[in-house]
């Protein structure tokens, strides 16, 4: 079974890394990171960088596809090769799942259109533009199509997808052995969670998304 996770320069790391931990685990899974070149795909903060092996003329037949989001999905919103590839390989798929804005680049790939489909908070509007059916859940299966929210809920759609392909008692042990056991310190996870000027201020700045601005910038221009 092999798991294409599609990488792009400024890609927000967690939202490759989260499936990548989940769903390699999955007996059998083999993982690939694939991108239009090959070498280091640097990740939304610079400091981290992804060694991608295979491009895209060489990962034709995926079992599963992976779409992360990031900063620099917006640069490939555009139709073209890569959106070629997103649909040639979605012919064969069993799974096209996404994490954060990557649900983005399946919609305007034309992938989610009538589908219900979720992202990140702040980008739950652009998928009504593209004709996907925004839904404010954490993880969303639609058909073949499994989209996720916000960065860690990555890894909520690869327990999920686990379940999906290995059963519950595999899935569980991926928890387990990563132990994923959340006990966050606020609860500020989502918008109708979060102080009112915290929501305020991210939606403020919710340009970040399309201009390429961190959160964490944004955060540290606030105090």
């Amino acid at each position: 079974m092999q798991i294409a996770v599609l990488l792009y320069d400024r890609f927000t790391a967690l939202d490759a890394i989260g499936p990548y931990e989940t769903l390699g685990l999955v007996p059998g899974a083999e993982v690939v990171f694939v991108a239009e070149r090959t070498g280091v795909h640097r990740s939304d903060k610079g400091s981290l960088g992804l060694v991608v092996d295979a491009t895209l003329d060489e990962v034709t037949a995926p079992d599963i596809l992976v779409v992360p989001g990031g900063p620099g999905q917006t640069a490939i919103m555009e139709d073209g090769p890569l959106h070629d590839w997103i649909r040639a390989v979605d012919a064969g798929t069993t799974w096209t799942t996404s994490v954060c804005t990557g649900s983005l680049v399946l919609a305007a790939a034309g992938l989610l259109k009538g589908r219900r489909a979720t992202t990140h908070w702040l980008g739950l509007d652009q998928l009504s533009t593209m004709g996907a059916e925004p839904t404010g859940e954490r993880v969303v299966f639609d058909g073949k199509y499994v989209t996720a929210a916000g960065v860690s809920s990555g890894i909520d759609m690869g327990l999920a997808l686990a379940g999906r392909i290995a059963g519950d008692f595999v899935a569980q042990s991926i928890q387990l052995g990563i132990e994923y056991d959340p006990q966050p310190p606020y609860d500020a996870g989502a918008p109708e969670k979060a102080p009112a000027e915290v929501v305020a201020a991210m939606r403020d700045n919710s340009r970040s998304i399309l201009t390429g601005r961190r959160w964490r910038d944004t955060a540290l221009q606030e105090k």
